[in-house]
């Protein structure tokens, strides 16, 4: 937990009256630990930056998303008594905190206001998102009412999340009285919101009602969530005057000044990052709070000489930092000396302890022991799969005893079409870049190099993919080109167009035809593999949810 004085902090000069916006990194269901991050962040709001207010993300004391945990009693109820102790925990500073509230039998997803040792308004939200990765009717019942809580002569309005990305709740608000707009939020990213929700959304809903809105959202990884905060107000013309950081825990200070209307009085705006450098950022932060936040001592990564694996040990090192990372090679029979030699400089170049460990033996053992229910048929990828799964036992057993995590290697691309072993090299507790297609991590790799040292050889980028699981093997045997199978992913997953629609497009029809089926007959597959980051907004898992058993 990060003390008050460790935050990083954006402070204004002092005016009518401060907000601060507590952009933090919040763990579902540990209630006491969200209560002291909480009262730390609104302590250091009152001494430091000497804020009115502290505006707290959406469902800030369960964490977000708490998913089952809200359908027991108890859980509700430990939130209901840490509620209560906020009312005593901070005087002289309002806040404003998001939590579930059950009234009558109903759970509302609610942001309490909490001022001079009571609680003063309580706001439900309006609008409960069941799209994408969302599925808050489940859990929540709708709220009706119009909250406008007055401290100090403020008539301040409140939203949470959703309800500012439809027309209503601050309307009603500003029809009601509302000078400024507090909204929590927990909007996960992915490579296609950011400047959406920056832009489209607050902007354009402060503009058209002509009223400044505090936009305060969560940050760090939840599973296969990453949060990317960029807390930001904007004022009553949509026009952007703060951003807090992205990726990175924050209180961030806003000052108002209070005459006919509330104005915005001076904040920092800190830059945007760029798409591929956000991307890369929510992979290192969905790495390392997935892996700190569950206790692992380390990770460990199966190291190919490939660019996918290349890709994840530089995240995986960047994330938790390289002496935390074994780098295990297992070569076979048909791994090259090049692959070897690249896997060794990478790891030498990060840092990364590594060690080789030589699947050949327990390769030819596998063989021995099938070799007469396999007589008299040919070799084909069940051979190969076996080397997976050898690949796979390994470092489940480096798992076991390091007490690390093994992060797996294989990319969206692969798991779209299947081309990846059940219990081989997807065996493991977390697959880092999941939802990253195959061109994408070419160029996030070539990121990595440039923006932080060259760690990834360049023979890496040049060479034809392989797994190198029988002579002379590469991707294109079994797959189209990568730049033309991604687009044709990108049409049939991300997109859902059928596949007339994506061969309308120019593609082939055959091969258009070829990886449908690919996609369709292994879901079976995704739903074995491990969690991973999610960076897309249709991910494999919790955005596209198919049926296995279909005829469609």
């Amino acid at each position: 937990m990060l003390c008050a004085d460790e935050y990083e902090v954006y402070s204004q000069m002092a005016s009518d009256f401060g907000v601060a916006l507590a952009q933090l990194n919040l763990i579902v269901g540990d209630l006491g630990g969200n209560q002291r991050r909480i009262v730390d962040a609104a302590l250091y709001a009152r001494d430091t930056l000497k804020c009115r207010f502290v505006v707290f993300p959406e469902l800030a004391i369960s964490g977000y998303p708490p998913e089952d945990l809200l359908q027991r009693s108890a859980f509700i109820s430990e939130c209901e008594d840490i509620l209560n102790g906020l009312v005593t925990a901070v005087s002289g500073v309002a806040l404003v905190v998001g939590h579930p509230h059950r009234v009558d039998g109903k759970l509302f997803n609610a942001a309490s206001v909490i001022d001079d040792g009571r609680i003063l308004a309580t706001y439900h939200k309006h609008h409960l998102p069941n799209y994408g990765v969302f599925d808050e009717q489940r859990y929540f019942s709708q709220g009706l009412d119009t909250v406008v809580v007055d401290i100090d002569d403020i008539p301040i309005g409140l939203t949470i999340c959703e309800d500012v990305w439809e027309d209503g709740p601050v309307e009603r608000s500003v029809a009601a009285g509302a000078g400024i707009i507090f909204t929590l939020n927990g909007s996960p990213f992915d490579s296609a919101k950011i400047a959406m929700r920056e832009n489209q959304i607050i902007a354009t809903r402060s503009k058209r009602n002509q009223v400044s809105i505090v936009y305060v959202n969560l940050v760090g990884g939840q599973d296969e969530l990453v949060f990317d905060g960029g807390s930001l107000v904007t004022d009553a013309t949509g026009e952007l005057r703060l951003r807090a950081e992205h990726f990175k825990e924050t209180i961030t200070a806003a000052r108002f000044s209070v005459g006919e209307s509330i104005e915005f009085a001076e904040g920092a705006i800190a830059p945007n990052p760029e798409p591929v450098a956000s991307i890369y950022s929510a992979l290192t932060m969905g790495v390392r709070d997935y892996v700190q936040k569950n206790g692992f001592e380390g990770a460990v990564v199966g190291l190919s000489g490939g660019i996918d694996s290349a890709l994840t040990l530089a995240i995986v090192a960047d994330a938790i930092g390289p002496q935390n990372v074994e780098a295990v090679l297992m070569p076979s029979r048909y791994t090259l000396q090049m692959s070897i030699d690249d896997a060794v400089s990478e790891a030498d170049a990060l840092g990364v302890p590594w060690s080789i460990i030589s699947i050949e033996p327990i390769f030819e053992a596998f063989l021995e022991q099938l070799r007469e229910k396999f007589q008299g048929q040919d070799v084909d990828t069940t051979e190969e799969n076996i080397q997976a799964r050898c690949r796979g036992t390994l470092l489940m057993a480096i798992s076991n005893k390091s007490r690390s995590i093994v992060v797996t290697t294989g990319n969206k691309s692969e798991m779209a079409v299947g081309y990846a072993t059940l219990y081989g090299d997807m065996a493991g507790g977390f697959a880092a870049i999941k939802d990253v297609p195959k061109m994408l991590v070419y160029r996030l790799a070539d990121y990595r190099n440039e923006t932080f040292g060259q760690v990834i050889p360049q023979r890496v980028f040049d060479r034809a993919p392989s797994a190198e699981l029988a002579p002379d093997q590469k991707d294109s045997d079994s797959l189209p080109a990568y730049d033309e199978l991604d687009a044709i992913i990108e049409a049939f997953v991300e997109n859902s167009l059928s596949e007339s629609d994506v061969v309308d497009m120019g593609f082939e029809p055959d091969t258009v035809k070829r990886v449908a089926a690919m996609v369709k007959r292994n879901e079976y597959k995704r739903r074995q593999a491990p969690p991973g980051v999610r960076i897309t907004p249709r991910a494999f898992g919790r955005d596209r949810r198919y049926p296995i058993t279909s005829k469609y």
